[in-house]
């Protein structure tokens, strides 16, 4: 398996399962439904928030990977629009791994010489750097979610 192929592997088992934590965005966000992902705790980021910025920056990569500039910023990186009704979670949810998805085939796709040239810019590193930065980003903000989910559920909301 080349290196491109394992980043790719790793991105789905971070959003589908497989992985070596056990833990993955399908599984935790499966039974939250939308009242629990807009439910805001002290100054902790909702759930709903977290999914929108763990899809920002998937969005972003995808974006340079199909000849577009780069186009993010990290002030509007947690601007979720507003989810008023499980239809609207669930589109969200659905974005998150459509856009995974997406991104999983651009990343298997790149050749591997490409893996070590600039992305978009030198201040964002390579694109290595950038494909196993939004898996850790991803691990990391998924993290805070399962917390986040558990606080929700023990009634500290």
């Amino acid at each position: 398996m080349n290196l491109q192929a394992l980043l790719a592997k790793h991105f789905r088992e971070v959003h589908y399962g497989g992985n070596w934590t056990y833990s993955n965005l399908k599984d935790t966000l499966q039974d939250v439904n939308w009242q629990q992902a807009t439910t805001k705790i002290s100054s902790l980021n909702t759930i709903a928030m977290l999914v929108f910025h763990i899809n920002y920056y998937v969005v972003a990569i995808t974006n340079v990977m199909r000849g577009e500039n780069i186009n993010a910023s990290d002030k509007y990186s947690f601007d979720v629009g507003p989810i008023q009704s499980e239809e609207d979670w669930q589109k969200l949810v659905e974005k998150l791994f459509t856009d995974a998805d997406n991104l999983a085939v651009l990343i298997e796709a790149t050749p591997e010489n490409k893996l070590w040239e600039t992305f978009a810019h030198e201040k964002y590193g390579n694109y290595h750097r950038n494909f196993q930065g939004v898996i850790e980003h991803t691990h990391y903000h998924l993290g805070q979610i399962v917390v986040i989910k558990k606080l929700i559920r023990e009634g500290f909301a």
